[in-house]
């Protein structure tokens, strides 16, 4: 990462990376007076967490620099552009916290000056409509060792171009008959110099033109008159566009656009061992691996949104990720992190016992029910304490209780000894056990001079276990995910198919919750003690009956350095 320390009047040292360092020289050679970015999707899927480090990015960049963010849509390909995908996009920008400037934009909206660009380049000399078919296009170029050759239509006169566009336009030829290509260099180095087509026909309905048109902009083209159009200072975009530049560059200046926006590029976001691609995250769709674009087990931003990920979560992350010229992997074990960090002083900590075993508190009166003070969060006294329920008959985890222990177990055997959270000391006096020989229930009997916060230090117990009072116990759906991908395998199998994990999910139908979890709403976080932190799932859950994803397990490998 390139940084340069830079000293500010007030405050700490601070690190600027590459491309703010650009634009501080942009703003004192005078070539910028205020800072204007945009984020420019193509609506042909979900975002995914790469998309979220470009947003964030580019909106941080005006924030820094007191200037504009733009969201617009470059539509200028409605073979794969849906309304839905305007839609999922808007609404992730949006929860980000990527506040943009006025009226989302289209690039479609620029179409009419689009068409006035290009037969200004055709009246410059700059621009010819060309018979050749695609596959002759592609032979004509030439390869990286060698240049291509020229058009036999290159040389059409400035007329016949202008006549044959606009019939072009009015739909007078078939689908891929004519192109307009731009005429730059057919020995350029840089192939996508080589005489680049700008517009083709094809008559497609768009999604927010309609019918209107039967031609259409190439990216390359439309791209930098969108920025030009909008007053984009800085067009910033990932690495796979560096080629490109030259063709953004000649464009503007062709078109003689005033403070013509300048692109800089940056390394994209790779997580190791996920599926971003969208045609991949498609096919999981279509055949059922998955519950859809927002499934919790991918990595959209939608998918993170439905998980319980949070936007904080995500800055964080992307902060700590950083900018760079360079490609490079990310572990998402750092992603888990920053979601764990984020959320362990917010939320409260809650019993939920995932795989119940009953526990009889023999010595405890029967039909009395006491309410206990619980914490919400022993780290944020803030947010205060709750009443929780305690009887006689309680659920607890069924790996808290074993029969014959190994050495250094400390949770509940016959005749030990461990305190309910919250509660009482309780001590293991007898089990019962089904025809198959497992345990379903454990008795113990309780000291009721141990009650939690009573002051009691007559003696000490190794172990505290969590619980949940089996009368007002809510049921309730959990599910337990791990990574979609088989990280033993990779990603993609040779057939282009992914390797998919069989245990990357384990729902669990009928857990035991304390009663407060059973009015959570869709969106509601907590953590479960000791099984992680956990969000109510948006899709699946109901009034009353609530369906809990676990966002992230409390521990990781992961350590910050």
């Amino acid at each position: 990462m390139e940084k340069e320390p830079v000293n500010v009047p007030g405050t700490e040292t601070v690190s600027r990376n590459f491309i703010e360092m650009a634009i501080d020289q942009d703003i004192k050679e005078g070539k910028t007076s205020q800072v204007c970015t945009r984020f420019p999707p193509e609506p042909n899927g979900y975002l995914h967490i790469g998309h979220a480090k470009s947003i964030l990015l580019n909106y941080g960049l005006a924030q820094e620099y007191g200037g504009k963010f733009f969201l617009r849509f470059d539509d200028t390909n409605p073979t794969k552009e849906k309304t839905e995908y305007v839609e999922s996009i808007v609404k992730d920008v949006e929860w980000l916290g990527a506040a943009y400037e006025g009226e989302v934009r289209f690039a479609s909206n620029y179409f009419d000056q689009m068409y006035e660009a290009a037969v200004k380049l055709i009246k410059k000399g700059k621009a010819f409509v060309c018979d050749l078919t695609a596959e002759q296009i592609r032979e004509y170029r030439g390869t990286l060792k060698e240049p291509g050759k020229n058009s036999p239509w290159r040389d059409r006169s400035v007329e016949e171009n202008l006549r044959l566009f606009e019939e072009m336009k009015d739909g007078k030829y078939a689908d891929g008959e004519k192109t307009l290509r731009a005429k730059i260099d057919m020995s350029s180095p840089n192939i996508n110099m080589r005489d680049p087509v700008i517009y083709r026909v094809a008559r497609m309905t768009h999604h927010n033109t309609g019918d209107k048109w039967c031609i259409y902009p190439m990216y390359d083209f439309a791209h930098p008159i969108e920025d030009a159009i909008e007053g984009i200072s800085h067009s910033i975009c990932t690495l796979e566009f560096e080629d490109h530049r030259p063709l953004y560059d000649w464009v503007v200046k062709e078109l003689e656009y005033e403070n013509p926006p300048r692109q800089i590029e940056f390394a994209k976001l790779y997580l190791t061992n996920v599926v971003t691609g969208k045609r991949y995250i498609k096919k999981l769709v279509e055949q059922g691996i998955v519950d859809g674009w927002d499934d919790p087990r991918l990595v959209t931003i939608a998918a993170l949104r439905r998980r319980g990920y949070t936007p904080e979560a995500i800055r964080r992350f992307m902060e700590l990720v950083g900018v760079s010229k360079g490609n490079s992997s990310v572990d998402y074990a750092m992603l888990d992190y920053c979601a764990r960090e984020d959320l362990k002083l917010k939320k409260s900590r809650m019993m939920a016992v995932l795989h119940p075993l009953k526990l009889i508190i023999d010595n405890y009166p029967e039909g009395q029910v006491e309410y206990l003070d619980v914490p919400n969060n022993l780290e944020n006294e803030e947010l205060g304490s709750r009443k929780v329920p305690f009887g006689r008959e309680l659920y607890i985890e069924q790996e808290d209780f074993m029969e014959n222990p190994p050495k250094k177990y400390f949770r509940l055997f016959p005749g030990n000894e461990v305190r309910l959270m919250s509660a009482y000391f309780v001590t293991c006096t007898d089990i019962v056990k089904d025809e198959e020989g497992n345990v379903t229930e454990v008795h113990c009997t309780y000291d009721p001079e141990t009650k939690s916060g009573s002051g009691f230090t007559g003696r000490k117990v190794k172990g505290t276990i969590h619980w949940v009072y089996a009368p007002t116990a809510v049921s309730a759906a959990v599910r337990l995910y791990e990574n979609l991908v088989d990280e033993s395998k990779g990603v993609y199998n040779e057939d282009g198919s992914v390797n998919i994990n069989p245990n990357s999910l384990t729902v669990i139908e009928d857990a035991k919750l304390e009663p407060d979890l059973g009015k959570a709403e869709s969106g509601d976080s907590f953590q479960f003690v000791r099984n992680g932190f956990f969000c109510v799932d948006s899709k699946d859950s109901q009034p009353g009956a609530p369906v809990f994803n676990r966002i992230v397990p409390l521990k990781s490998s992961f350590k910050l350095k």
